[in-house]
Order: structure tokens, then sequence, then C-alpha cells
């Protein structure tokens, strides 16, 4: 008696390029893709040539939601109103549980010529929607790591990541040489999947679009089947999967919430933090 092998994987459904403005590539957006593959709601793949006059990122607001801003490249330096401040390594991690409100900026360290990476925001729950705002930065060498794979959220194989997920999900930087293939099993549920390429090429099993280029975000089918991965060419690229976020969306301009009675608490402490923060002199 033999025991079958299951090969089933997923294809992908959609494939953009989104809309670049500067130095930035936005992927996906709460309004557009957000709704589809929440908890994922936002991407951003970013790249800046500092001699060109780029200075970071000023003082902004969240509620809401969590970002994780994955640096590929650079250092940055970083300050938030949870009382963090310091200096965030190329290879490095930042989350930033926005909960009920928070501002934060970052910007290139001295002598840093360029810098690039991804942030993505995550829904919250509704329990966690409006806490306390919490920061955590990890080192590069704080980020595990199990053959190709970085696990910036979540876990793959014996790597977890040292961020306590919101809600049941991976987020994975992958990087393949030239021909090298890979299979992505995710856990039960994760029935939310998707890719974003930052480098190189990469090939799926089953897509008739050809190989998934860098500056691309492609969408996989919903199921929990596995996933086949083939680099064209030396390749980096970040994987999403999750189990679906089950709440509405409701938008603010730098917030996300399940409703519009915990959005206006979040917008309204975030309208505190920025007075206090005027007050101090430290916001125009």
């Amino acid at each position: 008696m033999t025991t079958a092998v299951d090969t089933r994987t997923r294809p992908v459904v959609y494939r953009t390029r989104g809309s670049r403005h500067g130095g930035i590539t936005r992927l996906m957006s709460p309004g557009d893709l957000g709704e589809f593959l929440k908890p994922f709601v936002f991407l951003d793949l970013f790249g800046f040539d500092t001699s060109g006059g780029h200075k970071g990122f000023g003082l902004h607001p969240h509620s809401g939601i969590a970002t994780l801003t994955y640096l590929m490249e650079g250092d940055t330096l970083y300050d938030d109103t949870t009382g963090e401040r310091g200096t965030l390594h190329g290879g490095g991690v930042e989350w930033m549980r926005a909960g009920n409100g928070v501002w934060h900026t970052g910007g290139p360290a001295p002598g840093v010529t360029r810098v690039s990476g991804f942030q993505l925001w995550v829904a919250l729950p509704a329990a966690e929607e409006n806490a306390p705002a919490h920061s955590l930065y990890l080192a590069p060498s704080q980020v595990p790591q199990e053959g190709p794979v970085r696990v910036l959220l979540g876990r793959h194989g014996a790597a977890q990541s040292a961020i306590a997920a919101p809600s049941p999900m991976n987020y994975l930087a992958v990087e393949l040489k030239d021909g090298e293939r890979w299979r992505y099993v995710p856990p039960a549920g994760h029935t939310v999947g998707w890719l974003a390429v930052s480098a190189g090429a990469v090939g799926v099993a089953d897509d008739k679009g050809g190989p998934i280029g860098t500056g691309e975000l492609a969408v996989f089918e919903e199921s929990e089947d596995a996933i086949d991965f083939v680099a064209h060419g030396d390749t980096r690229f970040v994987l999403g999967s999750a189990a679906r976020h089950p709440h509405e969306l409701v938008m603010g301009h730098y917030s996300v919430h399940t409703s519009q009675t915990t959005l206006d608490q979040g917008e309204a402490e975030i309208r505190r933090i920025g007075a206090k923060l005027r007050q101090e002199g430290r916001l125009g």
C-alpha cells in the first residue's frame, strides 16, 4: 500500500505593481487589496538615495494597527512617543503596535547613503485596537532564521519571532539563489497569502503570467494549500500568510479600526498626544 502525497499548490489570482511616488511603491492599501488580504492592510516598498535630499519620515500618528518595518539596507534613527529612541540597523525590524494611539518618526542615520525596506500595516483584533501603544526594535541578530527564511513575524520551522503576533499570521523574508527552489506549507487556517519581490524574480507553480518580478506583489488563491517557488536570478521577497481578519476596516487618515466608535477613540488620543508634542516644541 502506498501513501498519497499532497502535491496541490496555490495559484496566483492577482498581480500588481502598485503606484510609485518618488522612492516609495505602494503595493497595498486598506481601501483596495487590504480589504481582501486583511489582517495585512498596507504595504510599501521603499528605497531612497539619501544624497537626493531624503530626510526620512517626520513625526506622524497611527492608531488601531501595528506597523512592521523591515529595514533591508541602511541604518535609520527612530523616535516614538512610547519613549523609545535609537538606531535600527540594516536587517533589523521595527514593530510598532499603535493600539489606542502613537506618534513616531524615522530617518537615515548620519553617513548612510541609501535605505530600503518594506513597511507593513497589520489590522489589530478588537481586543487590541485601543490597547496601550507598544514598540519593539530588533537588531539583525535578533531576527531568527530557518534555511533561506528570516522570520519577521510568526513562526517557520524551529524559528519563531520575538514579536507576539496579534492574530495567527506569518511574515517572512526569503532569499533564494538563482535556480533555487523552496516550498512554503502554511499553518492550518492561513487561507490569506501574498508575496512582494524586492530583488530578482520568482516563479510560482501554476502561474501563467510568468515570474513575479522586482517591485511586484502577487496574491494567492484563498486556501490552505502549499506554494512552490523557484528563483530567476538571485531573489529576495517577503511573504505573508494568515487567518482572515473577521472585522470590517473602518479607516481614518493614519488609522484602521473595527468600528467608528473605536476609530473615534483612537483619533482622540492621537489629537491629545499631538497637542502635547506641540507644547514641547517637537511638532510644528
